[in-house]
């Protein structure tokens, strides 16, 4: 192969690479937080 091509694929591996790498954030995540609805209770046939 020649240098330019050797050195361009080297370029676009090493962009690649560090696009990827970014893309990978951890999103902190509450497990303490309370449901978004509640299920119904219902204590007796008629209110």
């Amino acid at each position: 192969m020649s240098s330019t091509i050797r050195i361009t694929l080297a370029l676009c591996t090493v962009a690649f690479l560090a696009a990827c790498g970014s893309a990978k954030k951890d999103q902190p995540y509450d497990q303490n937080e309370p449901p978004l609805t509640t299920e119904p209770v219902y204590t007796s046939k008629w209110k």
